[in-house]
């Protein structure tokens, strides 16, 4: 279940995981209060669209690039947009850079990157950004030291590159022992939603761990082949989410549709699966 973000830039997955990041950091924000943002499996930090990775399979195309220019996005897309819209369209900034651009003077943005040469391109794209540090560490293991953080208010975003077949049992082992030091921390998970099996026991694992405020998130566009679908875990999301998502949720799954049944859902691990 290898997942090269080069390949894979701006599209329709790009475009669930970094709108919910970027709405829920300006939630956050609403509070004067320093915010500490780590990105555990950073990347490059930019993404060319016009590269041969990208051109390769063109699924931007189908995701961020369908959505630039228009004026009737919902307002919850609306932090998203003002980070990835300005400046040239086919440079597509990842969540570090994102991290990056919404934090103010008082946040603190910690970038964590294993592969040297991907953590090398992301020190070049934030050179001279006080607020990021960017550290070549195995994000996994660096995030249990970095919570809680000092500023005692923030968000981790994991997002692992699913390189190995058992990175959902690693990413939902990681999170439950994050959280159980921060428990008040905000933590949002992403994963491609492939094997269904795998998805079913690591939405079990995470609700054996009795975390309360487990929300989930997922997006088919139907697309024939590659990748369909795709899921995030909030935890401690904002009190608005199901409110202000739910509708673009919809919204999405009809805009990114690539084929005739596309389909979304948001809801509680605590509650129940619908009919």
């Amino acid at each position: 279940m290898n997942y090269r973000h080069h390949y894979h830039a701006g599209n329709f997955a790009d475009v669930l995981k970094h709108a919910v990041l970027c709405w829920t950091v300006k939630y956050l924000q609403q509070k004067e209060a320093p915010l500490c943002l780590v990105d555990t499996h950073a990347g490059r930090g930019v993404y060319d669209l016009s590269s041969s990775d990208a051109l390769k399979t063109a699924e931007a195309r189908d995701g961020v690039l369908r959505l630039l220019g228009r004026s009737d996005l919902p307002a919850a897309l609306a932090p998203y947009m003002e980070i990835v819209a300005p400046g040239t369209p086919l440079a597509y900034p990842g969540s570090p850079l994102q991290l990056a651009r919404l934090a103010r003077r008082q946040d603190r943005v910690v970038a964590c990157e294993l592969h040297p040469q991907e953590a090398e391109l992301l020190r070049t794209v934030t050179q001279g950004l006080k607020q990021v540090q960017v550290l070549e560490v195995d994000g996994y293991r660096r995030m249990q030291a970095l919570v809680p953080p000092p500023e005692k208010r923030g968000l981790v975003i994991i997002d692992p590159p699913f390189e190995q077949p058992d990175e959902l049992t690693v990413l939902a082992e990681s999170f439950i022992a994050a959280w159980r030091k921060w428990p008040t921390g905000v933590f949002l998970l992403w994963f491609p939603l492939k094997d269904r099996a795998r998805f079913e026991r690591f939405e079990a694992e995470l609700k054996s761990a009795l975390i309360p405020k487990l929300a989930l998130l997922t997006l088919d566009v139907d697309r024939p082949e590659g990748l369909s679908a795709t899921g995030l875990v909030l935890a401690n999301a904002p009190w608005t989410l199901e409110q202000e998502w739910s509708p673009v949720m919809s919204w999405l799954q009809q805009e990114l549709a690539q084929g005739p049944k596309p389909s979304s859902s948001l809801r509680l691990l605590d509650q129940p699966r619908g009919g």
